[in-house]
């Protein structure tokens, strides 16, 4: 097959599905405002984006509003001729794809772009509905997302869940680093809570900060990583110095995709915070891969991943107080995140493999081309 994606290419989520169907053998080239060194497959960088207030110059949504952009991607198609359209994130990379009207043509949701965006702004509301109206089949990662997709549209059916998946092989507890943990002050036996959401409101890391106080209370020689950047990084570490944690809590930016398994896997708790998920976040399955247990947010399809006390808990959104009782109780019970996680990988291997998704995604792609 010859595929094109409008995506985002900095993401790792886009950088592991084009991989797989280039790996497969199949041609695939991207159209992006976001061309990246990572992917060794022809990207065109989009052209034409137009000023938007808040907009960063990269912005796929910029584009989406440009006409000379539109004209530019079906001179793309055009000339290439791509046997399959895909398009990822519906209310920008999808919308160009709706207006280009190349078929056949799959769009993915990817969360925020159906369950954020249309509440915000009626010009996405108007968007991700044109958008949908115009898609031969809509994938996205929780079944909460499929009813919303479904009432934005007014219709059911052409629509299935296929989940970004887990590489359990990259993922996995064998990558524990013994450097990473003395990097970080730890002892052999010194429990590691960690977070990976971005530093912006809709994850409120300022939940898991204030619950901090109350597990050193109870546990005085636990460490804290909280990795990513975003608008609130200098908000929060103003409030880990107010609250004297600061000796208790690693900032550490920003950490690389393949760097990504050994943090994991060095760690004892993994901890998100988050408002908003499609299905279940990323980060949290490679968690769960790589055999911590988790603590997360009770909404949408989380406790479909996560049952208290098998292989986490949940906790009610904004409420650092339940959270500091869960972290304190793994914290203190190594017996018990064992169990955990171990049962948490087995759920990662057998429900939520990558490879399995990807092959989902091939069928799909095989089966829209033969009827068209």
């Amino acid at each position: 097959m010859k595929i094109a994606y409008l995506a985002d290419c900095q993401s790792i989520h886009t950088i592991r599905w084009i991989n797989y169907f280039k790996n497969k053998g199949h041609e695939v080239f991207v159209l992006t405002s976001n061309v990246s060194k990572k992917l060794d497959v022809k990207q065109y960088k989009l052209k034409g984006g137009i000023p938007i207030p808040l907009a960063s110059k990269d912005s796929a949504f910029r584009y989406a509003l440009s006409p000379y952009c539109i004209l530019y991607v079906k001179k793309i198609l055009h000339n290439e001729k791509p046997d399959i359209l895909h398009a990822h994130y519906l209310s920008h990379y999808g919308f160009i794809g709706a207006l280009v009207n190349y078929h056949p043509f799959v769009v993915t949701a990817w969360g925020s772009d159906v369950l954020l965006n249309p509440n915000q702004m009626k010009i996405l509301e108007l968007m991700v509905k044109f958008t949908l109206k115009r898609a031969d089949f809509i994938t996205c990662d929780g079944e909460h997302v499929v009813k919303i997709i479904n009432n934005l549209r007014g219709e059911f059916g052409n629509i299935s869940i296929i989940y970004f998946g887990t590489d359990v092989e990259k993922f996995n507890p064998k990558k524990r680093s013994e450097e990473i943990r003395s990097m970080l002050g730890a002892k052999p036996d010194t429990p590691i809570v960690i977070s990976l959401r971005y530093l912006e409101p809709i994850y409120d890391v300022k939940t898991l900060i204030k619950a901090i106080p109350l597990v050193l209370k109870n546990i005085p020689e636990i460490k804290f990583i909280i990795a990513g950047s975003g608008s609130q990084e200098a908000e929060l570490k103003r409030l880990v110095n107010m609250l004297k944690i600061a000796n208790y809590v690693s900032f550490v930016g920003f950490i690389p995709n393949e760097e990504l398994p050994k943090y994991l896997a060095s760690s004892d708790i993994y901890v998100s915070t988050s408002l908003s998920d499609a299905g279940l976040a990323a980060s949290t399955a490679e968690a769960m891969a790589c055999g911590l247990p988790v603590i997360i947010t009770d909404f949408g399809d989380n406790s479909k991943w996560v049952k208290n006390g098998v292989n986490g808990y949940l906790f009610p959104m904004r409420d650092y107080k339940a959270l500091a009782e869960r972290i304190i109780q793994l914290a203190i019970n190594k017996d018990l995140r064992k169990e955990m996680g171990e049962h948490g990988r087995r759920i990662i291997e057998e429900k939520l493999n990558y490879t399995r998704e990807m092959e989902k995604v091939e069928r799909l792609y095989k089966d829209l081309i033969d009827k068209r």
